[in-house]
């Protein structure tokens, strides 16, 4: 008999009663099959369909194991979510997009915000609502404690002024994380705080950016004397950097670790498709074995980093490791396809092509967004290898 909901009691601190009774669902349920194979023309519709995803896996439980009960979840750790997200994929489903944004926003809401978490996370983990991650602005991107979107403090509100670029689902989210400046610009990473915002306040306005291949997934954002409570602050005022810096476990830890799954499951694809299409060209297993030692490294990499912060480790400038070699694996993997898909992916039809196109365009910010390779490479000679 098949099991359409989660383990419970004992069994939730089970890695492997979990993993075996999710890959029971996912093997049995063919109203997941909706999800299977999709492409979508745009990003809105895409969060549109994979909120429903969401809400079928929170519904049986699956997606609630690794986040405390106390914010919606069902306790473990991140252990059971690298393990669901290894098993959407492994079965031929998306990883709904909300969860690469959750999987940065949604630890420090926890941890510096229990009570925004209580009452907010569930529905962004049920697929209600999803957030965006509003940190980058037009003169600080790597530089983050230049930033000047500034907030002040009247009564119990802030009035936020500035902002944002290259939002994260800015476009569609219902709330913002903000990282704004509350104290001097001189006061650099000692002076900002962190901020959940509704983007339906007034003086709040978003506006799309269009990347090359057409999808509009980040956003500019624009802040005109918006009034936020103060009890949306995550940590303490003008402590925002600390919030920031544990958020970064997770943007390299687990984002890495979900992220390869998805690449083995797009290695499985291409391979098949050129196999489907009678492509063969010289060299082609050479290249494809290549691609699979690359995913291979950033999967053996970002397992140890996994299992530190299940432990309950602090991962420190080490992850830039994790985060070259994710840049590394995805633009190994969408060149791959391109060269081997030759003229195909240029001008053939067709969602499977449509699909390889757009994740191709997007994978040149691979080794750029969420800070860039040459950054990541100074951090650990200076850092880590504590070079002169």
């Amino acid at each position: 008999m098949t099991s359409t909901t989660a383990p419970r009691g004992d069994d939730r601190k089970s890695l492997s009663a979990y993993r075996a009774a999710l890959r029971e669902f996912l093997e049995s349920d063919t109203a997941l099959d909706e999800w299977r194979g999709r492409h979508y023309p745009t990003v809105p519709a895409e969060l549109q369909h994979h909120a429903q995803l969401m809400k079928l896996l929170y519904a049986g439980g699956w997606n609630r194991y690794g986040w405390p009960v106390s914010a919606g979840g069902l306790g473990g750790d991140e252990r059971h979510r690298a393990v669901l997200y290894d098993e959407l994929s492994a079965h031929g489903l998306p990883v709904p997009g909300q969860h690469l944004v959750m999987e940065t926003l949604g630890p420090p809401t926890v941890r510096f915000a229990p009570e925004v978490a209580r009452t907010l996370f569930p529905g962004f983990l049920g697929g209600t609502e999803w957030w965006g991650q509003g940190f980058s602005e037009p003169e600080a991107g790597s530089d983050l404690a230049s930033l000047r979107c500034r907030a002040t403090r009247e009564g119990d509100d802030y009035i936020v002024n500035g902002q944002k670029l290259w939002t994260s689902y800015g476009a569609t989210a219902r709330r913002l994380v903000c990282l704004v400046r509350t104290g001097t610009t001189e006061s650099r990473h000692r002076g900002l705080s962190m901020l959940l915002i509704d983007v339906d306040t007034p003086g709040l306005q978003t506006r799309p950016i269009a990347l090359a291949s057409g999808r509009e997934e980040l956003a500019e954002v624009f802040f005109d004397s918006v009034r936020v409570p103060a009890s949306r602050l995550i940590g303490e005022h003008d402590q925002g950097w600390a919030v920031a810096m544990y958020l970064l476990q997770f943007e390299r830890g687990m984002y890495a670790w979900l992220t390869s799954t998805v690449l083995l499951q797009r290695l499985n694809t291409l391979r098949n498709q050129l196999r489907d299409r009678g492509i063969r060209r010289d060299g082609s297993a050479v290249r494809l074995g290549n691609v699979y030692l690359d995913i291979v490294a950033l999967r053996a990499r970002s397992a140890q980093t996994v299992q530190r912060l299940a432990e309950g480790e602090t991962i420190g400038p080490e992850a830039s490791t994790d985060k070259i070699l994710l840049g590394t694996a995805e633009q190994s993997l969408y060149d791959a396809a391109r060269d081997l898909l030759g003229p195909l992916i240029d001008i053939g039809t067709g969602p499977d092509l449509d699909t390889w196109r757009d994740e191709w365009w997007y994978s040149r910010a691979a080794t750029i967004l969420g800070g860039s390779a040459e950054v990541q490479r100074g951090i650990i000679a200076d850092r880590v290898l504590k070079l002169p």
